[in-house]
C-alpha cells in the first residue's frame, strides 16, 4: 500500500488544489471528506477513484466505513500530510477522490407528479448544502442548480449536505435548457417573491411543480420570474424584510409535501 509521509508530496499539492473550482472543472475530479458524505457517495455509484486514510484520525464511524473501500485503490496518509488536504478542524481521517459526474438533462426520467427545487445563483455554500439536506428529507425528485453561484462539488457544499448531494438527483444545468425541460414536462413554475399577495400556502403543489429560489440579496433573476406560473410570498410580520434562503425554502418544500400526503 502507497504511504505519503511528506506535507510537500506532489501528489498532496495536486489535492490541495482540488479545493479550487477551476481545477475541479479543470481535471473533472473533486474531494469527498468525511466518512458520512463518502458512504453517501458509494451508496450513490459516484465514481471513486482513490481513498486517502489516516488512522490516527479514524472516528468508529470512519473506520467502518474504510472497510466497505476494499475495491478502491488507498493511500496511507501520515497526521501532517492529512491536515494538509483537509479542511476540517477535527477530520476523521477519511477524504476521497472522486470523478466528477456528467449529466444530461434530457436523459432525466421524473414522476408525472414530481417535485423539483431549482435554486439559481446562490452563493454560500451553508446555504446551499442546508437546502439539499432539506430537499432530500422531503423526497424531492430532483435538484437543479442554475447561474454562477456556488458550486455543486465545493468542499464546504459536501460538508454541509451532510452527503445529502449525492441522495438525490443534483444538478448544474443552464436557465434556458432548464425551462424548456420543465414545460415539456407541463410543470408548474412557482416563484418565491416579496412582491406578490398570494401566501405559499395558498398555491396548488399537487401537480408536476418546479419550486424556484434565488439569493437574499437578488431573488430571483427576471428570467424565472417572467417565466413563473406562479408567484407566492411568504409572509413577514416584523421588521425583518426577506428570511435566509435555506428557511425559505424549507417552507415551501415542506408546504408541497404537507400538501402531498393529504
Amino acid at each position: 500500500m502507497k504511504e505519503i509521509t511528506s506535507t510537500q508530496n506532489p501528489e498532496l499539492k495536486t489535492l490541495v488544489k482540488l479545493h479550487d473550482r477551476r481545477h475541479r472543472r479543470k481535471e473533472g475530479k473533486f474531494l469527498i471528506e468525511g466518512a458520512r458524505e463518502a458512504s453517501r457517495a458509494l451508496l450513490a455509484g459516484v465514481e471513486v477513484e482513490k481513498l486517502y486514510f489516516c488512522e490516527g484520525f479514524f472516528s468508529p464511524e470512519a473506520l467502518e466505513l474504510y472497510q466497505d473501500f476494499d475495491a478502491v485503490e488507498q493511500v496511507r496518509l501520515s497526521r501532517p500530510a492529512f491536515e494538509k488536504i483537509s479542511l476540517r478542524e477535527n477530520p476523521d481521517g477519511i477524504l476521497a477522490l472522486a470523478v466528477l459526474p456528467e449529466f444530461d438533462l434530457q436523459e432525466l426520467h421524473l414522476s408525472e407528479q414530481a417535485l423539483v427545487l431549482v435554486l439559481q445563483g446562490l452563493e454560500k455554500p451553508g446555504n446551499l448544502g442546508a437546502l439539499l439536506r432539506t430537499a432530500d428529507g422531503v423526497g424531492v425528485d430532483a435538484v437543479f442548480i442554475t447561474g454562477e453561484g456556488t458550486d455543486l462539488y465545493n468542499p464546504n457544499v459536501i460538508r454541509a449536505s451532510q452527503g445529502s448531494v449525492f441522495t438525490q438527483p443534483v444538478h448544474a444545468v443552464q436557465d434556458e435548457e432548464l425551462l424548456d425541460f420543465l414545460k415539456q414536462s407541463s410543470f408548474t413554475i412557482l416563484a418565491a417573491t416579496p412582491h406578490t399577495q398570494k401566501t405559499y400556502w395558498e398555491a396548488d403543489y399537487s401537480g408536476p411543480t418546479a419550486i424556484c429560489l434565488g439569493t437574499e440579496h437578488e431573488g430571483l433573476s427576471e428570467f424565472w420570474m417572467h417565466q413563473a406560473t406562479e408567484q407566492v410570498v411568504i409572509p413577514m410580520q416584523g421588521t425583518a424584510d426577506s428570511l435566509n434562503v435555506g428557511i425559505a425554502g424549507a417552507l415551501l418544500l415542506y408546504e408541497a409535501l404537507r400538501q402531498r400526503k393529504h
